[in-house]
């Protein structure tokens, strides 16, 4: 935290925004780890043997750490923004990179005092946090400026197409903070991207091209060094996921990749539960899982069929296993499949 305070307020703007992402997402990365190991939450995946990436954290966080909904979109916008800077190209205005760098900071604060009973001002000098010479401004009116200057870079003969998807791809990001749970954490890919600029280019407007943008908003309190910023939600405008093999062409709809979501496998399910795939298969019958899209889909590979489930699966299956007999439900089962056996 000390070092993105100190590359944001930089005089040299090489690389400047791309550093301060990285070391921002670092930061919360280990304040949030070590806030869950505070208390007593895992941050290892046992069966992967490595520490959980940053979606998982927050994620866990937002049970623990008492990380709301909104701080988890700011966190899963800052990871989305410092991913396209990182390992492609993207293009963040001033004052959104203000915006999110301060609203990071009062998240920052709030999670460092009530977990580790220390102020984020006790640890760094108030002159060194992320200061602006412009005052935070209203997060609807940097995002219209931002879609305005796509639509300018956009007009025929100006030739500065990659500018103007680095733009497009900010936009995308900041989609991250109005994902659901279950969505695939708003990353950007190159559909997304060519399915913005066609609608830009079509004259839409920027309503219909990022309708989940419309419910963003911020708080401001306080001014000068003590200025706090909240990211807020409203409900927005409605906008449909689709599979990336449906072909569907409209400006509100983003493509999701289905096999991100519904990742765990049947015998990887059961292990995971630490049960065999017959007490799974049982538990998954008694819940009415399979067939639910909440957590289950089959994916299609010529003639054969995979069944793979999401971690609403996982969730909903351990919640069971910590409040029913498992035995008792293995006889329902079996009294089931056989009775239709027969």
């Amino acid at each position: 935290m000390r070092r993105m305070a100190r590359i944001f307020n930089d005089l040299d703007e090489d690389g400047r925004k791309t550093s301060v992402l990285l070391h921002l997402q670092h930061a919360f990365e280990m304040l949030l780890k070590a806030g869950l190991v505070q208390q007593g939450v895992a941050v290892f995946d046992k069966r992967m043997g490595r520490s959980l990436g940053f979606e998982a954290c927050v994620n866990r966080s937002r049970e623990h750490l008492n990380v709301t909904e909104e701080e988890a979109g700011l966190l899963k916008a800052i990871d989305a923004l410092r991913d396209e800077a990182q390992h492609w190209l993207t293009d963040v205005p001033e004052a959104l990179l203000y915006a999110h760098c301060r609203g990071a900071i009062t998240l920052f604060d709030r999670i460092l005092e009530e977990f580790f009973d220390q102020r984020l001002a006790d640890l760094l000098p108030s002159r060194v946090l992320p200061l602006s010479t412009e005052p935070p401004r209203d997060i609807q009116m940097l995002i219209d400026d931002q879609y305005s200057q796509v639509q300018s870079l956009l007009q025929p003969g100006k030739r500065r197409g990659a500018e103007a998807r680095a733009g497009i791809r900010t936009m995308l990001a900041l989609e991250a903070h109005v994902t659901l749970e279950e969505d695939d954490g708003a990353r950007v890919s190159e559909k997304d991207v060519d399915r913005v600029e066609a609608a830009v280019r079509d004259g839409q407007n920027r309503d219909q091209v990022f309708p989940r943008l419309t419910s963003l908003g911020t708080e401001v309190t306080g001014e000068g060094i003590e200025v706090k910023v909240r990211f807020v939600k409203s409900g927005g405008m409605p906008v449909t996921y689709v599979d990336a093999e449906e072909g569907v062409e409209a400006a509100a709809v983003r493509e999701f990749d289905l096999q991100r979501r519904y990742h765990w496998q049947l015998t990887p399910l059961a292990r995971k539960l630490g049960i065999n795939t017959e007490t799974s298969k049982a538990i998954r019958w008694k819940l009415g899982i399979e067939g639910g899209p909440l957590y289950h889909h089959v994916f299609k590979f010529g003639r054969s069929e995979h069944h793979q489930f999401s971690d609403n699966a996982i969730r909903a299956m351990q919640e069971f296993i910590e409040n029913n007999d498992l035995d008792t439900t293995l006889v329902e089962y079996r009294h089931h499949r056989r009775r239709h056996q027969s």
